[in-house]
């Protein structure tokens, strides 16, 4: 079978590829599998790919899951666009190359009921308290699996919803590409209609969220050269989107 093989962050930089096509015979038939012969091909890879999550076509995979003809996999380390529905409220996910403004995003998720929005959102340090030290930070490099990014981000709001049933317009953006000290990174935003509906809650959840299951990585560049930051959260089967 053929299946194509997505790397990000750290192990696109050593495998030197973000995509691979293989044709696997049938012994490798399985994410296990498929990590054992990628470490064989990449031996410089190996204790990365040990322990990088995956997804098979955009949804999170364990070494026990099976691989069929066709399929897309990705590995990805840890992680460190909008929607016309109504009846939920206006929803906004957004995976941004451009500064974003945060008026107008307000604005997007305010209704004729909303009373109240929360908001948080991340700028770029210039410098990162690291073991002991304060390197600076000259600019930082976020990257995306995009289409995964994109269903995670709506199960996300899913997930808010199912638990603060008033919150009533919701806004996750996140910001790709090369940005520089001071630049906006990330927003998290809930409206509802009195502050004490949720919306505080529910956009602290939110970004908390975002960094566990959306897969999106940041290299910092400065001083001491480039790094990639990755977390170190793993994922269950809970984490997968309901079906």
């Amino acid at each position: 079978m053929r299946i194509t093989i997505l790397f990000f962050a750290t192990l696109r930089d050593i495998v030197g590829a973000r995509q691979i096509r293989l044709d696997l015979d049938g012994s490798t038939d399985s994410i296990q599998a498929l990590r054992r012969e990628l470490s064989s091909r990449y031996p410089a890879a190996a204790d990365n790919l040990s322990v990088a999550l995956a997804a098979i076509n955009e949804e999170f995979a364990f070494d026990h899951d099976r691989l069929s003809d066709g399929d897309e996999v990705a590995f990805f380390p840890p992680v460190s666009g909008g929607s016309d529905n109504e009846e939920k409220g206006p929803e906004i996910f957004r995976l941004a190359r451009a500064p974003f403004n945060h008026d107008e995003l307000v604005a997007a998720i305010t209704t004729a009921q909303t009373g109240a929005v929360c908001i948080f959102t991340g700028t770029v340090r210039g410098q990162t308290a690291r073991e002991g030290h304060l390197p600076q930070t000259a600019y930082l490099e976020y990257e995306a699996y995009e289409p995964m990014a994109q269903s995670k981000m709506k199960q996300v709001a899913a997930e808010i919803r199912a638990r603060w049933s008033k919150v009533e317009g919701i806004a996750i953006v996140q910001r790709i590409g090369k940005l520089d000290v001071g630049d906006n990174t990330v927003l998290c935003a809930c409206s509802s209609p009195h502050r004490d509906d949720g919306c505080f809650e529910a956009a602290r959840y939110g970004i908390d969220r975002l960094k566990e299951i959306v897969p999106v990585w940041k290299k910092e560049v400065g001083g001491a050269g480039e790094t990639w930051i990755e977390g170190d959260y793993r994922p269950a089967s809970s984490d997968k989107r309901p079906q």
